[in-house]
């Protein structure tokens, strides 16, 4: 059918009329509307002439490509949906096009479109499109229809400065990161979402107004006040969130970098003292939870505390156990773990570690503990209930008796384990019979003042407790000594003293020096004297021995002239002195 009006011709088929093509239609040049929707035409031939046509309906036929439509070059309005057409393509001179309708196709993506800026509707919706791009140069567009897609993430609507209206119902999107780029477009007012993942989130209005400030109409309906109020809310919270997360990630590089220095000075410091070094150089990979509180972070040492344990790194470190600890923390934290700090820099520690953390487990990773005498420090400790001594970087893990040495000096702490091994009794007694014996040599035959000296500050008033006769009975054996001074006494012989770098310490330091020249003073006045009185009785008996010689020599010619008569008083006084 041909209808005329003064204005325009109008050309409609009958509805489901079956035609295979475009009808041929002679003498109608200047037709403007052609309607051929609900057939079964493939192609669009027979157009060419039609350049006054500005509106053409082929919905709903069999159509699989754009070609043909070129010449059309006064058509504002094409309508393609319910066809078969698998590319958009072809439309390079429709360049007064307006309304573009290509729902229901099988369209993947979204290109060649960038030269159509008059295009105002867009309708892709029912294609195969996973991803919103390809809109460059659509300065016109007002309105998006990609409803019943597969569409997860969003691009390019931010350069679109006059849309209105975008729908994107019925796709895959599962998160607003995906939308990002509508927050920048200042024309959106009206979004429809519904049938996405992202619909079935808590607060899924308000975030979306989180996502689009200036939105007026979600999913068909009107935002209200109320949800406009929620949205400033979440949106505080959001940017509170991301603040925090921001401010983790730079607390996590400080932390990895804080590591890394630390292990980098321990390396040089092994390279100094001739230590075997390991390939490269070693980190922290172990990340806390949520809990873990930094206590003191700088460019080369971390203290942090995570839950029941308080890791060190770097000697720098050591100043988190100087901060005030409540007494309820204090008694939580059950493991304090040392690494890239040196064991005698450790030391001066340990009389702190005793009055602040009560019940503990510590753990020694790179600390350069590498002799026996080391590990009698950690007799400071009040309790100790495990210990762990890596094998990496303390050599002492590789002495056959470092274990047993180590049971029997902090035999007082009754260890339940040792690297993760129980201590068993049989350990125990193996330990007491190879250092016990030496301890109780050592404390029976040392000279005193050389005890004094070995002792620590405990011990030595016990010892001089002895030695001022307050402690014990006239005439001693070494032996009773020995058992009077006591198993500990002899454990306590097995020291390791370490100056405190402190002033405290110093002061401490200049008093027992002090003690140490007055002991050494009277030593060695004690050998002086017993050496003059030696001296003394030599120079005697060298005098006396002529006279001496004379006299036993003439006794015995006495004794010898009546021979029957000694034997007899021999005799005599053998049988009395039985």
């Amino acid at each position: 059918d041909v209808i005329t009006s003064p204005s325009h011709f109008l050309f409609r088929s009958p509805v489901r009329r079956g035609l295979e093509e475009c009808p041929l239609l002679e003498r109608v040049e200047k037709l403007r509307l052609l309607n051929l929707q609900h057939n079964r035409i493939s192609c669009m031939r027979n157009l060419e002439h039609l350049r006054w046509l500005v509106f053409l309906d082929l919905h709903d036929n069999r159509i699989s490509h754009l070609y043909g439509v070129s010449t059309l070059t006064s058509l504002r309005v094409l309508m393609l949906g319910k066809n078969r057409i698998q590319r958009i393509c072809g439309l390079e001179k429709l360049t007064n096009l307006d309304v573009l309708d290509l729902h229901c196709n099988e369209i993947p993506r979204i290109e060649n479109l960038s030269h159509l800026s008059e295009l105002r509707v867009l309708n892709l919706a029912g294609n195969r499109i996973s991803r919103v791009e390809g809109l460059r140069g659509l300065g016109s567009l007002a309105e998006l229809n990609l409803r019943r897609n597969v569409i997860s993430g969003v691009a390019e609507v931010d350069r679109l400065p006059c849309l209105r209206r975008l729908f994107l119902s019925s796709n895959c999107i599962g998160s607003f990161d995906d939308l990002a780029c509508l927050g920048e477009s200042g024309s959106l007012c009206e979004l429809t979402l519904d049938g996405n993942p992202v619909a079935q989130e808590t607060w899924y209005r308000q975030a979306a107004l989180r996502c689009v400030p200036h939105l007026r109409t979600l999913d068909m309906k009107r935002i209200t006040e109320e949800e406009r109020r929620m949205a400033c809310v979440l949106a505080r919270k959001e940017d509170e969130k991301k603040r925090e997360t921001h401010k983790q990630a730079v607390h996590k590089e400080k932390r990895r970098l804080a590591i890394r220095n630390a292990a980098q000075q321990w390396e040089e410091l092994k390279a100094c003292l001739d230590l075997p070094t390991q390939n490269g150089v070693k980190e922290e990979v172990k990340a806390g939870g949520t809990s873990v509180q930094s206590l003191s972070l700088s460019d080369s040492h971390l203290a942090e505390l995570d839950g029941e344990t308080l890791r060190l790194f770097g000697p720098g470190a050591l100043e988190a156990l100087e901060r005030g600890w409540g007494v309820q923390t204090a008694g939580a934290v059950t493991t304090i773990a040392f690494r890239y700090i040196s064991f005698d820099a450790i030391i001066p520690t340990l009389p702190r570690i005793r009055v602040k953390f009560p019940n503990l487990h510590l753990v020694f990773l790179e600390t350069n503990i590498s002799r026996l005498p080391q590990l009698a420090a950690l007799a400071q400790v009040k309790r100790l209930d495990q210990l762990t001594i890596h094998p990496e970087g303390n050599p002492v893990v590789g002495l056959a008796l470092w274990r047993s040495f180590l049971l029997y000096r902090l035999h007082h702490f009754n260890l339940q384990k040792l690297n993760g091994v129980e201590v068993t009794m049989n350990d125990v007694i193996a330990a007491e019979r190879l250092f016990g014996t030496l301890g109780h040599v050592a404390t029976t035959k040392t000279p005193r003042c050389r005890l004094l000296l070995l002792l620590e500050e405990s011990r030595k008033r016990q010892l001089q407790f002895l030695l001022e006769g307050r402690g014990r009975r006239a005439g001693p054996t070494p032996e009773e000594d020995g058992r009077q001074l006591g198993e500990g006494l002899s454990r306590a012989l097995f020291n390791y003293p370490v100056r405190d770098p402190s002033g405290d310490g110093q002061e401490e330091g200049a008093v027992d020096a002090s003690r140490r020249a007055e002991l050494v003073q009277r030593y060695l006045c004690g050998l002086v004297q017993w050496a003059a009185d030696t001296s003394i009785k030599g120079e005697a008996l060298h005098k006396l021995w002529p006279s001496m010689f004379v006299e036993m020599v003439r006794d015995c010619v006495l004794d010898m002239r009546d021979r029957p008569a000694f034997r007899q008083a021999s005799l005599s006084r053998l049988t009395h002195t039985k």
